[in-house]
C-alpha cells in the first residue's frame, strides 16, 4: 500500500502553487496531488464556505461528494464551525455523520484558514478503512494549507 512521501509532497505542492493566486486553482491543485500520493484516501477534497454557516463542494477527487453541507451537520461541519481538526476513526459512531459515501469508515477535516484569519472552508479526506488517519497526517497537512493558502481569499 502506497503511503505519502510527505515531505516530496510538500516540496511538488509548494512548486506547483507557486506564484498562483486563485483559490480555486490551488484547491483543485491540492486535492488531485494529496489524493494520488497515498492509497489510504479514498475521497479528497474541499468544501468552500460560501455562506455564513454553509460550505459548497470544491475541487475535489474521487466519487461525488455532498453538494452542501451547513456548519451544523456531519464531520465537515464540526471542522468549520469549531475551528478545529477532526481525525474520526469510524465515522458511524460520529453523531450527526452525513454518508456522501455508504463506503466511507473514517474521516480527516481541517480547516482551511488564510493569513487574515479567513475561515476559506475544509479540506476533506474520506477512507474505505477505519481508523486510516493519524495526528501526524494532520499536522503535515495543516502546514501545507497554511502555506498554499496563507494568501487566499474568499
Amino acid at each position: 500500500m502506497k503511503r505519502a512521501d510527505w515531505p516530496s509532497l510538500k516540496r511538488n505542492i509548494a512548486a506547483l502553487c507557486e506564484g498562483e493566486s486563485d483559490t480555486v486553482a490551488l484547491m483543485a491543485t491540492v486535492a488531485c496531488e494529496v489524493h494520488h500520493a497515498d492509497d489510504r484516501f479514498d475521497w479528497t477534497g474541499f468544501y468552500r464556505v460560501v455562506a455564513p454557516d454553509l460550505l459548497k463542494i470544491g475541487p475535489y477527487q474521487g466519487g461525488h461528494g455532498c453538494l452542501t453541507i451547513p456548519f451544523s451537520r456531519g464531520v465537515c461541519g464540526a471542522a468549520a464551525r469549531s475551528g478545529e481538526v477532526q481525525i474520526v476513526d469510524d465515522v458511524h459512531a460520529f453523531p450527526g455523520h452525513i454518508a456522501c459515501s455508504p463506503t466511507t469508515r473514517s474521516e480527516l477535516v481541517l480547516p482551511v484558514w488564510n493569513r487574515h484569519g479567513d475561515l476559506l472552508g475544509v479540506f476533506d479526506i474520506d477512507s474505505n478503512t477505519p481508523a486510516a488517519f493519524t495526528r501526524k497526517d494532520a499536522e503535515v497537512l495543516q502546514a501545507i494549507l497554511a502555506d498554499v493558502f496563507a494568501d487566499a481569499r474568499l
